[in-house]
């Protein structure tokens, strides 16, 4: 459903000028060309038509817009294909969200259970979900999808796949009635609580609250109910576990592990994998994939089928193990047994506030702190960690944030960190 969308999780993007030379002599419409997005807007207008939007909407909506080309550099950096698996576990994962998870599910009991009711989908895995996805409904996005779209319609590789977007979005605004400066979403055009694509929202969205239309931007009650409707039809299986995480016996060979190649669970036991919680196997011997998504030496997982309805929401299986694990946290599972495989562990948010707190304390100017890893923040990490004599990556890591603490302030401590549920500042 979502090519990326907009998660508290922020990296280091990739600079646009390196874009551009790696992926220019994809673009039929040069950025460089003044005319060329105009070009493109009225060479899509008979497909505009085609699918049922008017001329008068098309004419309407397309004749302010300007390309945004600063959505060129992110079609490769979504954080779920390029930060370690423990860094982007560590940021969607942590006791704050799990915190905001359990206060909106209790205020959106009913709604929930008549959500799990209905369409026969976890509870948790559904608010867990609308955790990552917009941390509980606080963070949209606030880019104007027609812009980002439109942009990408004419930009840059995957032409083909955001018009289509780019056409159903203006079918959303001519009829549902949403306004355009209410549309406002990822870079990638996915929006509201739950971040449906334009095309996932006409063919899944679902009126819960019969209010006539759905709203998944102001009703969670309509976000949630979407959201569970997507996932089984996607295969979720009632009464199915997504999963969970085993323990490997000494030696095995994991030639057979991955995600697609399921087998009983029984095959698995007769080979010594056991769960690593001590819990019984699930019953009915359901098929069940191998999943090591940090090698042997880290956590292990065996995963059902409805791993794989959570993995299609979006097609990374950190980001499917990140709605999985945060669900479980819902319910009162704690963290993995296992621990990944590095000395250096990723931060949890607030760790990464204190981080760019104790950066400010060193007299860097990085705006407020937000827990997110922005430009300003990665360049003073690079410079700091050349000065501890650490790797000057620029990541957040535990080591880096240990020898922060160590280090005598040089500026007034900055007080306070922003809250979580807050807007955002690229730092």
């Amino acid at each position: 459903m979502m090519l990326r969308s907009l998660t508290p999780v922020l990296i280091l993007t990739f600079a646009a000028s390196l874009y551009c030379a790696t992926a220019g002599a994809q673009e039929p419409f040069p950025a460089q060309d003044p005319g060329a997005f105009r070009n493109c807007l009225a060479a899509l207008k008979p497909e505009a038509l085609k699918r049922g939007v008017s001329a008068s909407t098309y004419d309407t909506q397309t004749a302010r817009l300007s390309p945004d080309m600063t959505v060129l550099p992110l079609l490769d950096a979504q954080p779920e294909f390029v930060q370690p698996v423990w860094d982007y576990m560590a940021g969607l994962v942590d006791q704050e969200r799990v915190n905001d998870g359990l206060a909106a599910m209790a205020k959106w009991r009913a709604e929930l259970d008549r959500v799990q009711a209905q369409f026969g989908v976890d509870a948790a895995v559904v608010a867990a979900v609308w955790g990552i996805e917009s941390n509980y409904g606080q963070i949209q996005g606030g880019r104007p999808l027609l812009v980002s779209l439109s942009t990408l319609s004419c930009f840059g590789r995957r032409q083909g796949y955001f018009r289509g977007e780019f056409l159903d979005a203006l079918k959303i605004v001519q009829d549902d009635g949403i306004a355009p400066e209410k549309l406002v979403g990822s870079w990638a055009g996915a929006f509201g609580q739950t971040q449906f694509m334009p095309s996932t929202y006409l063919r899944l969205a679902v009126d819960f609250n019969g209010t006539g239309r759905p709203d998944l931007i102001d009703s969670v009650p309509d976000a949630l109910a979407s959201t569970a409707n997507y996932l089984r039809k996607a295969g979720w299986q009632p009464g199915l576990p997504w999963g969970f995480e085993v323990i490997l016996p000494g030696g095995m060979s994991t030639a057979s592990a991955g995600r697609r190649n399921k087998r009983p669970v029984s095959y698995w036991t007769a080979r010594g994998v056991k769960r690593a919680d001590g819990q019984p196997l699930p019953a009915g011997d359901p098929m069940a994939g191998l999943l090591l998504p940090a090698g042997p030496q880290g956590p292990a997982f065996l995963v059902t089928r409805n791993f794989d309805a959570i993995y299609s929401y979006n097609a990374s299986e950190n980001y499917a193990l990140a709605i999985a694990h945060l669900s479980d946290r819902l319910k009162g599972g704690g963290s993995f047994v296992v621990p990944w495989p590095t000395d250096d562990p990723g931060l949890s948010r607030i760790e990464r506030r204190e981080l760019q707190t104790l950066l400010i304390q060193q007299g860097y100017d990085i705006g407020q702190p937000d827990g997110i890893i922005g430009t300003r923040t990665h360049q003073a990490l690079q410079t700091v960690q050349q000065q501890l004599g650490l790797p000057a990556d620029g990541r957040a890591g535990l080591k880096t944030l240990q020898a922060l603490r160590a280090m005598p302030a040089k500026a007034p401590a900055y007080s306070p960190a922003l809250p979580s549920g807050a807007v955002p500042s690229s730092n």
